[in-house]
């Protein structure tokens, strides 16, 4: 069982290592549909597709850079008192809300697969801007971010478990 958990835990953390890794690149992407935004208002004709595509590159940034922000730890926590114990009772805490986020992670998924569906039924949803892109595409990318976040989220609370039964698993970041 511990090795099938390593090997879990370790497969997931490269994955999400590689792609957010690539991912984190997408900002300049966006930077440049926004200043290709203000170039064109200013010097030509207004571009109508740039505040959308702009939009749908940020989210594509924000969901599949989610799974490796929750791996490096990146995410927002209560320094209150959490600094202050020991790795064993921070492990305890995080098995604990881990969960939580694991629930709101299944749902979401739930939620997003439901939506994706509507998108590609109906001869596909479109944005109602003047632009008018379908939607599917940029809540396929959802889904997946969805989905390697739950995947992280699994690998940190076997790295928690693992960490309160007293398996060396480094400090937590």
């Amino acid at each position: 069982m511990l090795s099938v958990a390593l090997k879990y835990i370790q497969t997931v953390d490269v994955l999400n290592r590689y792609i957010g890794r690539i991912v984190m690149y997408g900002i300049f992407v966006m930077m440049a549909i926004l200043l290709w935004s203000s170039v064109s208002k200013t010097f030509f004709a207004p571009s109508l597709w740039t505040l959308e595509v702009a939009q749908f590159a940020m989210v594509a940034y924000y969901m599949l850079g989610g799974p490796y922000s929750i791996q490096m730890g990146s995410n927002v926590r209560m320094d209150l008192l959490y600094g202050e114990w020991s790795e064993h009772r921070k492990a305890q805490i995080d098995a604990m809300t881990v969960l939580f986020l694991i629930v709101y992670l299944i749902f979401l998924l739930w939620g997003g697969w439901e939506s994706f569906q509507y998108s590609i039924s109906y001869g596909g949803e479109r944005s109602s801007s003047v632009w008018r892109p379908y939607l599917w595409p940029i809540k396929a990318i959802m889904l997946v971010g969805i989905f390697l976040m739950l995947l992280q989220a699994i690998s940190e609370l076997l790295k928690d478990i693992l960490r309160i039964k007293g398996h060396d698993m480094g400090a937590k970041v």
